[in-house]
C-alpha cells in the first residue's frame, strides 16, 4: 500500500445552513491499522551516537491483497441527535435498578428493544446527545487554556452556571416584545446576568471505544471523534472538519499495547430535488410577501407627504469640535438663515441653539474644544412661480464662537457662515471664522483684561444680509483678524412627491431641484464673470499707461477693439456653459513681456 498521508489539522470549522439540521447526515468510517504496518523497533540510541527520527507509520503490502485477520474496520451514517449506545451505557442501562432520571428508564427501554430486535447496529462507534450527561459534564469542566494552574474568570464561572443549549420558543403575538426593550435603572444583579451572551447552542459527541478485542466497555478507551455544535442562526460548528480530499485522521491509544486508528467524517446529507427547492421558494416569497404587508399594516396609511410642488428639507447636525482659538472655555452661538423667499418652517421650529461652555486640550500645535451638541431642524421649499428665472438661494448656516473667562466676561473669538449642501447623505463642514479688530493696542489690553470686544450687531453680516437691496455690499474700513474653525456633522434628507411621481408634477419640480443642486455651479460662473471685468479693465488701465511711441499707428488693436462684454453668446440662460465665456477670457499678469502690434515692438506691463 502507499504510504497514507495523515490530516493533522483538527481545529474547528464553521458552516451556515438555511435548512433544517435535522437533515444533516454524516459518514464515520474507523479502521485500525494492523501491527504489521508499524514500523519495526529501533535500537536504544546509543551514547555519543545520533538519534534517529520515527517516520509516518507505513502500512506493509500483503502478499495476498486481503486485509490481515488484526484489522477491525466500521463505518456507519449517523443522523443529528442520533442516540448509538456504547458497550458501557448498554450494560448500565440493561439493569433498571441503575436508572435514576427520567432520561435514564427512557433509555432502558430502546435498549431492552434493541436486544428484542437483533442487538445494537454498531460496536465501537457511538453518540452522546445534547441530553446526555457526559455533554454537560465535558463542558462544565472545558477549560479556557492550557495552564495546570488555571484560575477561571468571571465570565467563565458565569458561561459555566448557563443552560446554552436549549432554546426557548415561548409565542409572541404578532412578533410583539413582551419584555421592555430599555431598562432605566438597572440592577447589579441584572447587569451581572446580562453581560454574558445566552444563544441557545445544541451540541452532539461521536465517540468511539478503542478498547482491545474483547474488552469494549471500559471508559478509558472512549475518544472524541468529532464535536458538533449548532445555535440557533443556523450556524454549524464542527471539529475536526470534514475529510473531504484531505487524509484521514489519526488516533494513538495509550496503554500496554499502543494502537494505531484512522478515521474520516463525511457529510453525506441527500441533495434537495429540483421539485423541492422550487417549492421552498414559493413558500419563502410568500412568507416574505405577508411579512410586507404586515410590517405595511404597522405603518398605516397616515404617512405624511409633502405639498405637490414642494421639498422637505429634514437636517440632524452636530457641533462636533473647534479648534485654533485665543482663549479657553468656548460655546458656540449657531442659528440658520433661510431665503425670504419660497422658504419657511414650522411655527414651533427653533432655528438656533447655543452649545456648551468646553475647555479646550491640546492637540499638536491648536487647542480644541470638542462640544458633540446634537441638533435638528426642518424647511419647506415651495416653488411657485414657475416663470422666475433668478438664482435660487439655499439655507445659511451662521455661527458665533465665544468665550469665557473666570468673571464670567465673554469675548467674541469668531464669526463663520457656510451654505447647507443641497445634496442628501452625510456631509462634514468645516467654517473658517474671523473677528472684527481696533488697530490700537488698548483695545486688546481691554479684551485680555476686561473683556470685551467689537461685536457685529447683525450677524448675518458675517455673509451677505438679507435685508441689502444694493448691487455691491462695501466693507471697506473693516479691520478683521482671522481666528480658528469650526468642524460641523450634517445628515441632510429630503422629501418630494417629485421623487416618486412619474407626472408633469415631477418634471416641474425636478427642474427645481436641478436648479437647486446647480446653484453653486452657477454662483461659481459669477464669480468667473467678475473675475474678467476685472483683468479686462487692468488691461485697459496698462495700455493707456505705456508711452504712446511704443504703439505702432499702424496697427488695428485698441482697447476699444477688444469684444463686448458680456460676450453675445455668454447670457444669463448659459448657466451650465463656460465655453462660451472662456473663450474671451485673456488674463494678463502684471509685470509680464509681451508682444505689442507692429514690427520689433515689445513692452513690458509696469508693475
Amino acid at each position: 500500500m502507499a504510504e497514507t498521508l495523515w490530516n493533522t489539522d483538527t481545529g474547528e470549522a464553521v458552516y451556515r445552513s438555511r435548512d433544517p439540521v435535522c437533515n444533516l447526515r454524516l459518514r464515520v468510517h474507523l479502521q485500525r491499522i494492523p501491527p504489521s504496518s508499524f514500523p519495526p523497533p529501533q535500537p536504544a540510541a546509543q551514547p555519543g551516537k545520533d538519534l534517529l527520527d520515527l517516520g509516518t507509520p507505513r502500512p506493509l503490502p500483503t502478499a495476498s491483497g486481503r486485509r490481515p485477520e488484526e484489522e477491525e474496520e466500521e463505518e456507519l451514517v449517523i443522523g443529528w441527535q442520533e442516540k448509538l449506545f456504547s458497550q458501557f451505557e448498554v450494560d448500565l442501562y440493561q439493569n433498571e435498578a441503575a436508572c435514576q432520571s427520567p432520561l435514564d428508564y427512557q433509555y432502558h427501554q430502546e435498549i431492552l428493544k434493541l436486544e428484542s430486535s437483533g442487538g445494537r447496529k454498531n460496536r465501537r462507534i457511538f453518540t452522546y446527545t445534547d441530553s446526555d450527561r457526559y455533554t454537560n459534564l465535558e463542558e462544565h469542566c472545558q477549560k479556557m487554556t492550557t495552564s495546570a494552574s488555571e484560575m477561571p474568570s468571571f465570565l467563565v464561572e458565569r458561561m459555566a452556571n448557563v443552560r446554552r443549549r436549549r432554546q426557548d420558543r415561548r409565542g409572541t403575538e404578532g412578533g410583539i416584545l413582551k419584555s421592555r426593550i430599555i431598562t432605566w435603572e438597572p440592577s447589579e444583579e441584572f447587569i451581572r446576568n446580562n453581560h454574558v451572551i445566552n444563544t441557545p447552542l445544541q451540541t452532539m459527541y461521536i465517540m468511539a471505544d478503542l478498547g482491545p478485542y474483547g474488552k469494549l466497555g471500559y471508559k478509558t478507551y472512549e475518544h472524541v471523534l468529532c464535536i458538533l455544535k449548532v445555535d440557533s442562526n443556523g450556524v454549524i460548528t464542527v471539529k475536526p472538519d470534514f475529510t473531504g480530499l484531505k487524509g484521514p485522521y489519526r488516533i494513538e491509544t495509550e496503554g500496554e499495547k499502543q494502537e494505531l486508528w484512522k478515521y474520516t467524517i463525511d457529510n453525506v446529507s441527500s441533495l434537495a430535488q429540483p421539485e423541492e427547492e422550487e417549492r421552498e421558494q414559493r413558500v419563502f416569497k410568500d412568507l416574505y410577501s405577508r411579512h410586507k404587508d404586515y410590517l405595511s399594516s404597522l405603518v398605516g396609511t397616515d404617512f405624511e407627504m409633502t405639498a405637490p410642488g414642494s421639498l422637505r428639507l429634514f437636517v440632524n447636525g452636530e457641533v462636533v469640535s473647534a479648534q485654533g482659538y485665543e482663549y479657553d472655555n468656548l460655546y458656540i452661538h449657531f442659528f440658520v438663515e433661510l431665503p425670504t423667499t419660497n422658504w419657511s418652517s414650522p411655527a414651533v421650529q427653533q432655528l438656533s441653539g447655543v452649545t456648551q461652555t468646553c475647555a479646550t486640550k491640546s492637540l499638536g500645535m491648536d487647542k480644541v474644544a470638542y462640544f458633540s451638541y446634537p441638533f435638528t431642524f426642518e424647511a419647506f421649499f415651495l416653488h411657485e412661480d414657475e416663470s422666475a428665472d433668478a438664482l435660487l438661494e439655499w439655507p445659511v448656516l451662521y455661527c458665533e464662537v465665544l468665550s469665557l473667562d473666570f468673571w464670567q466676561r465673554y469675548r467674541v473669538e469668531g464669526y463663520g457662515a457656510v451654505l447647507l449642501p443641497a445634496t442628501p447623505g452625510s456631509h462634514t463642514l468645516r467654517v473658517c471664522t474671523w473677528r472684527p479688530v481696533e488697530l490700537s493696542p488698548v483695545a486688546e489690553m481691554r479684551r485680555y483684561f476686561i473683556g470685551g470686544s467689537l461685536e457685529l450687531e447683525d450677524l448675518s453680516y458675517v455673509r451677505i444680509p438679507g435685508t441689502f437691496k444694493g448691487e455691491r455690499l462695501s466693507r471697506f474700513g473693516l479691520h478683521t483678524e482671522t481666528t480658528g474653525s469650526v468642524t460641523f456633522h450634517l445628515h441632510c434628507l429630503q422629501q418630494s412627491r417629485a421623487f416618486v411621481e412619474s407626472s408633469s408634477l415631477r418634471k416641474r419640480m425636478r427642474s427645481v431641484l436641478d436648479r437647486l443642486e446647480g446653484f453653486s455651479q452657477q454662483s461659481s460662473i459669477h464669480s468667473v464673470l467678475e473675475a474678467f471685468r476685472r483683468a479686462r479693465r487692468r488691461m485697459q488701465e496698462a495700455r493707456e499707461s505705456l508711452p504712446q511711441d511704443l504703439v505702432s499707428p499702424s496697427g488695428a488693436w485698441s482697447p476699444d477693439s477688444l469684444p463686448p462684454w458680456p460676450p453675445a453668446k455668454a447670457k444669463a440662460q448659459d448657466k451650465g456653459c463656460l465655453g462660451p465665456v472662456l473663450s474671451h477670457l485673456l488674463v494678463f499678469h502684471i509685470g509680464d513681456r509681451i508682444d505689442l502690434p507692429g514690427p520689433g515692438r515689445t513692452g513690458t506691463f509696469p508693475g
